[in-house]
C-alpha cells in the first residue's frame, strides 16, 4: 500500500511551526509579558497603562491584516498563510490570549511603549548620523524602527581627454593618469595613443561627478574637469572632453580600488572663468571647468530602510512595508505597486515615489513619519494632538511632517495651519499640503516665497509636485518677481512640474544651449546657468539694445553697431572671408546671430556681459540664481530679509534636488532627519568633501560665483 507523502504547504523559512513548538513559544511570550509587566508596575504604576497604546496598534494591524499591501512580496504571503489558522477566533473567551500573544509580538520587534524615547538613528549605519530625539508622539512610526539607507551621495571620478584645443593643451608626462587614459583609449580602439596625446589640441583632465540619493539609470548629472597643476596645459577653453568612464575609486589596504563603471561623461567644456569677472587670465580659472549635464548614470541606486538590529524580523520587515504601502504607490507597466519592498530581515527597498522625486530627503523623512498602526480612534485623538503642535512655531515643522505621513485624513488639519497668522505654521502647512496636491497651497505657498527667502527654495519645490491648476497660477505670477532667484526657480519648478509647457518649453540653438523667453512685466532679465544643462533664459518685454559701436564675443566674433535699430554681427578668421549678419538690436536677434556664426555658450554670455557693462542694455544680468544653503528665518524679526544676494540668513534645511549644486560644494549628505524647526538657528556648514585623487593631488577646489 503506497503511502501518500506529506507536502508542506509553506516553503521554508515560512513554514508554520508545529502545534508543540508554537504552544511553548506562546507560553514564554505571555511568561516574557507578565515578568516584564510585574518590574515595570514595582517600579511605576504607569506600566499597563503604557502599553495599552501598543496593544490597541497592533490589534488594528492585525484586523487589518498585511496581506492588503501592494507589494507583493513572498514574505507577505508567507506570514498570513501560517498565521491565518492562529487567528481565528469565534468567541470572546481568547480575545485576552489574543492581546497577549499581540503584546508579545510587539515587545519581539522593539516598538517602544507610549512615553519612551527611542532615537531615530543608530551609530551602526555609515548612512545614519545622530540627531536631536523629537517629542515623543506616543504613537510608534515608522522611524522608531528604522533608519535611512543609501542617502549619502557618491563620488565617481576617472580620466578623460579633451580634444579641439587651441594649441593649449599638453602631452601628459609620465603617470597614473597616464597609463590609465591609454588603457581607457585602447578599449575604444584608438590609433596611435601616444601620437593623440603627444597633441597640442587635446590635454589629459581628470573627471568627477556624484550620483545623487536614488539616482536612476539614465539620469543625468554635472561633471567637473581639471587639468592637474602639474602638466603644462594652459587653458582648456573651447574643449570637448571625450566620452569618459566614471567609477567610485576608494583606498582599501593601501591599494587604490576601483569600482565599476557608474556613470559616463561627455560634452563641451565650460571653462570656471567664463562667469568669473576678472578670473579669465587666472590658470585656475582656465584649468577647470564643468560639462552641464554631461554625466548620465549607468547604474540606480537602492534607497531603503534598515530596521534596527533590536527589531530586525521577517515579521518586522512584512508589517513595516505593509503600512508604508497602504500610504504611498506607484505605477510600472501599468500596474500599481507599493513603493516599499521587504527584501530580508534587516532591509526594506524603497521606490521614489514620483510626487517626491525632486525631494528625496524629505520623500524619507514623511515615510519614518508614517504610523505602524493605530485605531481610528487613536488617529482622530492623535490629529487632534498634532493640530495643537502645528499652531505651535517651534513644532510646526515636525507635526505637519506626520500629518503629510497620515495623508488626506489630515488636510482638513492643515487647513488651520494655513489659515494661522505665524509665517513659520502657515509655510508648513501649506508645503505639506502641496505634496498632498491640496489646492489650498499654492496661495500661501507663492506668498511666502516672494517675501521670505529662507522658505524659498522648499516652496518653490513644493508648488512643482502639484498638479492643480493653482500651482501654474502661482509660478507664472512669480515669473515678475523683482528677485531674479524667485524668477529663475519659478521657471526651473514649471519646468520640473511639466517639461512640455510652451511657456517653459523653449527651444535648442545650434545642438549648444537651450534658448528660453519669457515676457513679464518684471524688470528685464538675463539669466545663464552654470547647473544641470547650458541654458539662456530672456524675462521681461523690452528686449531692445542699444547698437554698441564695438562689442566682442569671444576672440573671432564682433557686434558693431549698423543703424539705430540694426546691429553687424561678424565672424572674422585669418586667411578667411569674414561672415556677417544684420540683425535687428534686440537681444534675442543678436544670440541668435552669434549662434549663426558659429559662437557658443560662452560666447553669448561675453557679449550680453559687455551689453551690460557698456551701458547698451538695461536689464539685469545674472549667473546661476541658484540655491545657497544655510539660510535662517529670524522669528523675533517683524521685517524681511533683504533680497539677492544678502547675507547670514542660513537655515539648516537640506536643499532640495532640484535646486543643489554638490559641485559648489553642497554638503553630501541629503539629511532626511534634520529638524525643519530648526530654521532660526545657526549653523555651519559641512566642509567640502573631497575626492580621492583631489585628496592626495588637490587639483580641485570648490568655484562657483554669480553676478
Amino acid at each position: 500500500m503506497l503511502r501518500r507523502r506529506r507536502v508542506n504547504r509553506f516553503p521554508p523559512p515560512f513554514r508554520a511551526a508545529p502545534r508543540r513548538r508554537r504552544a511553548r513559544s506562546e507560553a514564554e511570550a505571555r511568561r516574557k509579558v507578565r515578568d516584564e509587566a510585574g518590574s515595570s508596575e514595582s517600579s511605576s504604576g504607569g506600566g499597563r497603562e503604557g502599553t495599552r497604546p501598543m496593544t490597541m496598534a497592533m490589534e488594528a494591524q492585525s484586523r487589518r491584516g498585511t496581506n492588503d499591501g501592494a507589494t507583493g512580496s513572498p514574505i507577505e504571503a508567507g506570514s498570513d498563510a501560517a498565521s491565518a489558522s492562529r487567528s481565528r477566533t469565534t468567541t470572546g473567551a481568547r480575545r485576552p490570549r489574543t492581546v497577549v500573544v499581540n503584546l508579545a509580538v510587539l515587545v519581539a520587534l522593539g516598538i517602544p511603549c507610549a512615553g519612551c524615547h527611542t532615537p531615530l538613528f543608530r551609530a551602526q549605519s555609515p548612512d545614519a548620523e545622530p540627531v536631536a530625539e523629537s517629542e515623543p508622539s506616543g504613537t510608534p512610526l515608522v522611524g522608531d524602527l528604522t533608519f535611512p539607507s543609501g542617502m549619502h551621495y557618491v563620488l565617481v571620478e576617472g580620466v578623460g581627454l579633451v580634444t579641439g584645443l587651441d594649441n593649449t593643451g599638453s602631452d601628459p608626462p609620465p603617470s597614473p593618469e597616464r597609463d590609465a587614459l591609454k588603457t581607457e583609449m585602447q578599449t575604444h580602439d584608438a590609433m596611435r595613443p601616444d601620437a593623440i596625446l603627444a597633441s597640442k589640441r587635446t590635454a589629459l583632465v581628470v573627471v568627477r561627478g556624484y550620483l545623487p540619493p536614488g539616482v536612476r539609470k539614465g539620469d543625468k548629472i554635472d561633471i567637473e574637469v581639471a587639468s592637474p597643476a602639474r602638466f603644462e596645459t594652459t587653458s582648456l577653453h573651447g574643449g570637448w572632453l571625450m566620452q569618459a568612464r566614471l567609477r567610485e575609486v576608494a583606498m582599501i589596504d593601501n591599494q587604490v580600488r576601483r569600482g565599476d563603471v557608474d556613470a559616463l561623461g561627455g560634452g563641451d567644456v565650460l571653462v570656471n572663468s567664463v562667469f568669473r569677472e576678472g578670473a579669465s587670465d587666472e590658470p585656475s580659472g582656465l584649468l577647470k571647468g564643468r560639462v552641464l549635464g554631461g554625466g548620465v548614470s549607468t547604474t540606480t541606486r537602492k534607497l531603503g530602510l534598515m530596521i534596527r538590529e533590536d527589531s530586525a524580523s521577517v515579521r518586522a520587515s512584512t508589517m513595516i512595508a505593509a503600512v508604508i504601502n497602504e500610504r504611498f504607490h506607484h505605477f510600472e507597466n501599468g500596474d500599481k505597486l507599493g513603493v516599499a519592498k521587504p527584501v530580508n530581515a534587516k532591509f526594506i527597498e524603497l521606490s521614489i515615489s514620483p510626487r517626491y522625486r525632486n525631494n528625496v530627503a524629505r520623500y524619507v523623512r514623511v515615510v519614518r513619519s508614517i504610523s505602524l498602526a493605530e485605531s481610528p480612534v487613536d488617529r482622530a485623538a492623535r490629529l487632534h494632538q498634532l493640530e495643537s503642535k502645528l499652531l505651535e512655531p517651534t513644532t510646526s515643522a515636525t507635526a505637519a511632517l506626520q500629518l503629510e505621513a497620515i495623508g488626506k485624513d489630515a488636510i482638513e488639519t492643515l487647513r488651520k495651519g494655513v489659515r494661522s497668522r505665524d509665517v513659520e505654521v502657515r509655510f508648513y502647512a501649506a508645503e505639506a499640503l502641496a505634496y498632498l496636491d491640496d489646492s489650498e497651497a499654492a496661495g500661501p505657498l507663492a506668498e511666502i516665497i516672494a517675501a521670505e527667502r529662507a522658505f524659498r527654495w522648499h516652496g518653490l519645490t513644493a508648488l512643482a509636485t502639484m498638479d492643480h491648476v493653482s500651482a501654474y497660477d502661482g509660478l507664472t505670477g512669480l515669473l515678475s518677481h523683482p528677485s531674479a532667484e524667485a524668477r529663475y526657480g519659478a521657471f526651473r519648478a514649471m519646468q520640473a512640474r511639466n517639461p512640455r509647457d510652451p511657456l517653459v518649453r523653449g527651444e535648442i540653438l545650434a545642438d549648444s544651449f537651450a534658448f528660453h523667453i519669457l515676457p513679464g512685466t518684471g524688470e528685464p532679465l538675463v539669466h545663464f546657468a552654470r547647473t544641470r544643462r547650458p541654458e539662456v533664459v530672456l524675462f521681461g518685454n523690452d528686449l531692445t539694445m542699444a547698437p554698441p559701436p564695438f562689442l566682442l564675443a569671444g576672440r573671432r566674433i564682433m557686434v558693431k553697431k549698423q543703424d539705430a535699430r540694426q546691429v553687424k554681427v561678424i565672424r572674422f578668421e585669418a586667411g578667411e572671408e569674414d561672415r556677417v549678419v544684420i540683425c535687428p538690436s534686440r537681444l534675442d536677434a543678436v544670440i541668435r546671430a552669434i549662434v549663426e556664426l558659429g559662437g557658443r555658450y560662452e560666447e553669448v554670455y561675453e557679449a550680453v556681459r559687455g551689453a551690460k557693462a557698456g551701458n547698451y542694455w538695461p536689464g539685469r544680468l545674472a549667473v546661476n540664481a541658484n540655491a545657497s544653503s544655510g539660510r535662517v528665518y529670524d522669528r523675533n524679526s517683524s521685517e524681511s530679509p533683504p533680497d539677492d544676494g544678502a547675507d547670514g540668513y542660513r537655515v539648516t534645511n537640506p536643499v532640495p534636488e532640484l535646486f543643489q549644486d554638490r559641485l559648489d560644494g553642497t554638503p553630501d549628505r541629503a539629511d532626511p532627519d534634520a529638524p525643519d524647526d530648526r530654521v532660526s538657528a545657526d549653523a555651519s556648514e559641512a566642509p567640502e568633501s573631497t575626492s580621492f585623487l583631489g585628496t592626495i593631488r588637490g587639483w580641485f577646489s570648490p568655484g562657483g560665483t554669480s553676478e
